[in-house]
C-alpha cells in the first residue's frame, strides 16, 4: 500500500510538473506573438527575422504539444492507479484528483490554442501591414514573404481544424466524467442503504439476545426455587417420620 501511496505522489509531481512547464511555454508564445514587427525605419524587419520568428514559433508550439501528451498520459495513469487502490476512501481522493487535472487540461489546451492562435494572427497582421506601408524597396523585399503568409494562413486554418476536433474531444471526456461520477455517487448511495439496513439487523439481533438472556435468569429462578421447594418436602417428610 505504500508502495502504492509513492506512485501517485510522484505522478502527481510530475503532472504539476508538466502542467507548469506548458504555461511556460504558452507565456513564451504569448511573447514571441507580441515582439515587435516595427515599421520605423531605423528598425526594419527582414525577410531572415520573419523566417526566425515563424521558426520560434512553430518549435514552440511542437514542444507544448509534446508536453500535452505526455501530460495526458500521466493523468491517465494516475486514473488507472485510482481504479487499482483498494481503499474506496483513498479511491475517491485519487479520481477527485484525476477530475481536477483533466479540467485543468482541457482549461490549458484551450489557452495553449488562443495563444497559438493569437501569435500567428498577430505576426500575419503586422507582416501585412510592413508590406503595405514600406517604400518600393520594402514592398518589393516582402513579396518574398507571402510564402510565409501562405504558410501561416495554412497554419492557422489547421489549427482551428484541430480546435475543433479537440473541443469535440473534450466534450466526450467531459460526458464521461460526469457518467463516472454520478456511477460513482450511486453506488455510495446503495452502501450507505446496505449500511442502514446491517444496523437494523445488529438493532433486531441485539434485542433477541437481550430476550433470551432474561428468559436464562428466570428459568435459573424457577430451577433454583424447585430445588428448594423438593428438598423442603424432603426434610419435613424425613421429619414426620422421625418424630413419629
Amino acid at each position: 500500500m505504500e508502495a502504492e501511496d509513492i506512485h501517485v505522489k510522484l505522478c502527481l509531481q510530475e503532472i504539476v510538473k508538466l502542467d507548469l512547464e506548458v504555461q511556460a511555454l504558452i507565456q513564451d508564445i504569448r511573447e514571441c506573438g507580441n515582439q515587435s514587427l516595427s515599421d520605423d525605419a531605423s528598425n526594419k524587419v527582414t525577410l531572415q527575422d520573419g523566417i526566425y520568428l515563424a521558426s520560434s514559433l512553430e518549435d514552440l508550439s511542437h514542444q507544448a504539444d509534446d508536453r500535452l501528451a505526455k501530460l495526458r498520459i500521466k493523468i491517465k495513469e494516475l486514473d488507472q492507479l485510482s481504479k487499482e487502490e483498494a481503499r474506496e476512501a483513498n479511491r475517491q481522493i485519487i479520481q477527485k484528483n484525476v477530475n481536477e487535472h483533466q479540467q485543468s487540461l482541457l482549461i490549458t489546451v484551450n489557452a495553449l490554442r488562443k495563444a497559438k492562435l493569437i501569435a500567428q494572427m498577430t505576426f500575419d497582421r503586422r507582416l501585412r501591414e510592413e508590406f503595405f506601408s514600406g517604400s518600393k524597396d520594402v514592398r518589393q523585399r516582402k513579396i518574398n514573404n507571402k510564402e510565409i503568409l501562405a504558410n501561416t494562413a495554412s497554419s492557422i486554418t489547421e489549427n482551428l481544424m484541430s480546435l475543433n476536433r479537440m473541443m469535440s474531444n473534450q466534450v466526450k471526456q467531459s460526458d464521461v466524467t460526469v457518467n463516472t461520477l454520478a456511477s460513482s455517487s450511486k453506488t455510495m448511495t446503495e452502501t450507505h442503504e446496505e449500511f442502514k439496513s446491517m444496523s437494523g439487523h445488529i438493532y433486531t439481533s441485539k434485542k433477541l439476545l437481550t430476550k433470551y438472556n432474561r428468559r436464562e435468569l428466570t428459568d435459573r429462578l424457577l430451577i433454583i426455587l424447585a430445588l428448594i421447594f423438593f428438598f423442603s418436602t424432603v426434610v419435613y417428610i424425613v421429619k414426620k417420620r422421625v418424630w413419629s
